[in-house]
Order: structure tokens, then C-alpha cells, then sequence
């Protein structure tokens, strides 16, 4: 029950005003009523009302004529029109100027207090959305990246130009964790959009069998087991953003779908052959050189040509050091709110030792290992004990060639053994995987069931 919230009655007889205002202070509102449109104008400018309830016919200015200067200054306030003079037409042309509902004299007042309750309800609901769609907004926008790295500053005043452009394809480069759905997620944000329309695909994360039927959607019967119409990721992305992540993974047999979706802005469902339109801007993204991909033979010339018209590489953390300190700090203030723990900050001691890293893992490396800090220290500065990283040894030996992998690992003599050298393999293959437990175990020529 919405108790104590203001309702505005205009209504020229005196009487009805009376009565409507009885009904409603009984039943714990607030009602304030006024005998015409220039008169609640005036009563709007000094107090916030939650809804307005108006006679249609009243003279020198009626309820339309109301309910449209309302609109225009106040266009979420609830309003509600009332009239003895019901019609079809009346009632359509009301629904066309944007009234919320339409009651007709003389008022039931269960009917009054149903109508005003729902309207009441709906608005609060619609406040709620509008709050979190503005706090996403901030979260995702490029504002909330920190960065104090020139190269940095380039790639965001670029993510910030295409962001105008809003059907142009972008393509972001970079290794694991360096924050490409960041940038991609911003991008969206900046055309205008909020994150209901943000639709993100792991393109290796879905098995080659599921994924056309994802992205695409299909119809009843198209395969065993589709016994119901589905849409896809397409449809979802409607008027905002199809995110493509770790797109040097598509299967070589997608690929032209993808192509035509890119040139034709068309698609079709699996089992259909009836042509969907699109109104969308794709983004991808991947760690891979998809320029070396296509010399391979693993992905295609012609699409690549077709998703390269905006590339954004994104560089490692270890070549852009001095945002260390910003994000952590940009971290910690969040760890802070969801731990709440005081969380000083880092030591000299703790900060130069991330300063030291190398970062395979990238921001996503920095983020993880100051939430498992934070958690484990009191509320005092956070200790290089706190971190698990070790200082950094010389490279086992020189970069290899392009065609061969090569790894180094570290131990002490009681932590050696067998176990840990196969956990330590395991845990670079998925580094390597961006956490895919399919790929790493592709990669590793092994079963997945060794990650369980």
C-alpha cells in the first residue's frame, strides 16, 4: 500500500472533489484538490504530487488540454482522467495524448482505489528501473575506465569516436584479461544505449553443434529436441549491440553466416529459410592475430577484411605500468563497498611488487589477486605476504619460435612433485584459455574431466 503519497483531484464541481478526496484520505493518501487545469498547473510548480486524477470537462482548459502540458513538464507522473461523458472516441483520443487510465462518473471506489494503487505501484517499479539503468550506465561507461597510460588514452578517445557511429562493426584486439567486453560494454553505453540491449556471445564457450542455433535462434522440428520455436542472440541484440567474444574460435563452417549477417544486415533461424532483418552493431573480440589465423586456414580472409573496419588493440598491463596504482585503488574503493572493511590501501612494500609483476593475466590478474588480499588481511595495509606472487625470476630462456610452446615453471624443493607441475600446466592452459575448461583441454590434448 502506497500510504502517503499525494494525489492532485481537478475537478470544477466541489462536490465530487469533496467525495474523491474523502475516499482517498480514508484510505491513507494524501489528496490535494484544486477546481481547474490552471490552477493544478500552479499547485504542481510548489509541491510533488505522485499522480493526478482530472475531470475530462471543465472549462477554459479540460483534461487533455491538461494532461498535455503535464506531459510535457512532468511526463513519468501517473494521470488519470474522469469523465461523465464516456465514448469509444473519447477514451482513444485520451490513450493517444499518454493518460495512464480512464474512469467514467459515477465512480466506483473500489474500481478508484484499484486503479490508483496499480498506477502508484507501476511508478515506483519504473523509478527503480530508471535507477538502475542510470547506475549500469555509470558502471559501464567510459568515464568509470581509469587509466593514465597516453597509449590508453588513445584507444579510449577511439572507442569514444566509433561510439557515434552506431552500426559500425568494431574489432577489439588484445591478450586475456586485459578488459576487451570493457571497452565493448562501453562503446554500447556511449552510442546511448543501456545494457538490456548488450548481448554477449563466447563463441568458445558453445559447443560447434549449439552455436548457430544460438546466435540465430530456430524453428519447431529443426533438430532432435527442438520441439519449440527459440530466438536467437540476433533477435535479443535488437536495436543495441551483438558482442562476439574470442571470435578467432568460430567454427570455420559459421563463418559465412557471419559474413552475410555483416554484408546483407540478414539472417536466417535453423530450419527456416524465411530472412530475419537485423538492426544491430557487431563487436568482437580476441586474443588471437586472426591475420595469422587466416594464413592458417583456421578463419576466413573475407570475413576478417569485413569485421577489421574499426580494430582497437588494447595493450597488456605490463606495457602501460603506470595504471597499476589507478586501478588498484579504483578496485579496492569497490572492494571496500561489498567487503565492507576499511581497507587502507596497498604498503610501498605490496604496490612495488605489483609494479614488479609481469601480468600474463592481465587487469583481470590484478583484480582477482587484490579481492583474495583483501579478504585475508584485517583491515591493515595489504602486505606482499597478502598477494601470492613471488618476486620475478629471469626467463628460463630465450622466446621461442612461433611453432613451439614453451613453459616455465618455479618451485621450491618441497613443493616439487608430479602433482604440482601437472597443476601448474593446468592452470597455464587455462590462463592461455581466457578459462575455458573446452579449449585448454583442446590445448592440453587431454580430457576435459581433468579439470574436475
Amino acid at each position: 500500500m502506497n500510504h502517503g503519497a499525494r494525489i492532485l483531484v481537478v475537478d470544477d464541481k466541489q462536490s465530487f472533489r469533496f467525495m474523491i478526496k474523502g475516499y482517498l484520505d480514508d484510505a491513507g493518501y494524501l489528496a490535494t484538490c484544486v477546481a481547474d487545469g490552471t490552477e493544478a498547473l500552479a499547485e504542481l510548480e510548489q509541491t510533488r504530487f505522485d499522480l493526478i486524477l482530472s475531470d475530462m470537462v471543465m472549462p477554459e482548459m479540460d483534461g487533455v488540454a491538461l494532461l498535455r502540458q503535464v506531459r510535457s513538464r512532468y511526463p513519468r507522473l501517473p494521470f488519470v482522467l474522469v469523465t461523465a461523458h464516456g465514448s469509444v472516441d473519447s477514451a482513444v483520443a485520451a490513450m493517444k495524448e499518454g493518460v495512464d487510465d480512464y474512469l467514467l462518473k459515477p465512480l466506483n471506489r473500489v474500481e478508484l482505489l484499484l486503479v490508483v494503487e496499480r498506477l502508484l505501484d507501476h511508478a515506483k517499479l519504473q523509478v527503480s528501473y530508471d535507477r538502475m539503468l542510470d547506475s549500469e550506465r555509470k558502471k559501464f561507461s567510459f568515464q568509470n575506465i581509469s587509466s593514465s597510460s597516453p597509449a590508453m588514452g588513445t584507444i579510449l578517445a577511439a572507442g569514444q569516436q566509433v561510439a557515434a557511429s552506431s552500426r559500425t562493426t568494431v574489432a577489439i584486439y588484445g591478450e586475456s584479461g586485459v578488459g576487451k567486453e570493457v571497452m565493448a560494454r562501453a562503446i554500447h553505453i556511449a552510442s546511448g544505449q543501456n545494457m538490456t540491449s548488450f548481448v554477449a556471445v563466447n563463441c568458445a564457450a558453445i559447443p560447434e553443434t549449439l552455436l548457430e542455433s544460438e546466435l540465430f535462434g530456430h524453428v519447431k522440428g529443426a533438430f532432435t529436441g527442438a520441439d519449440h520455436e527459440r530466438e536467437g542472440k540476433c533477435s535479443r541484440a535488437h536495436g543495441g549491440t551483438l558482442f562476439l567474444d574470442e571470435i578467432g574460435d568460430m567454427p570455420l563452417s559459421l563463418q559465412p553466416k557471419l559474413l552475410r549477417l555483416l554484408e546483407e544486415r540478414v539472417y536466417e533461424k535453423v530450419g527456416s529459410d524465411r530472412q530475419q532483418p537485423t538492426d544491430f552493431r557487431i563487436i568482437v573480440a580476441t586474443h588471437r592475430n586472426l591475420d595469422e589465423c587466416c594464413q592458417q586456414g583456421t578463419f576466413r580472409r573475407d570475413l576478417f577484411h569485413r569485421l577489421n573496419i574499426f580494430p582497437i588493440t588494447i595493450p597488456p598491463l605490463r606495457e602501460r605500468r603506470e595504471d597499476i596504482p589507478q586501478l588498484a585503488e579504483l578496485f579496492l574503493g569497490s572492494f571496500r563497498q561489498h567487503q565492507g572493511k576499511q581497507l587502507p590501501g596497498l604498503s610501498k612494500a605490496a604496490l612495488d611488487l605489483l609494479m614488479a609483476h609481469d601480468w600474463p593475466g592481465n587487469v583481470r590478474e590484478l583484480r582477482n589477486l587484490l579481492e583474495y588480499a583483501t579478504i585475508v588481511t584485517n583491515g591493515d595495509l595489504i602486505q606482499p605476504e597478502h598477494l601470492r606472487l613471488q618476486p620475478q625470476s629471469a626467463p628460463c630462456h630465450k622466446k621461442p619460435a612461433n611453432d613451439r610452446i614453451s613453459l616455465c615453471f618455479t618451485f621450491s624443493p618441497e613443493e616439487f612433485s608430479l602433482d604440482a607441475v601437472t597443476q601448474k600446466a593446468i592452470e597455464w592452459a587455462l590462463n592461455k584459455c581466457d578459462n575455458n575448461k573446452s579449449s585448454a583441454a583442446r590445448l592440453l590434448k587431454a580430457s576435459r574431466k581433468l579439470f574436475y
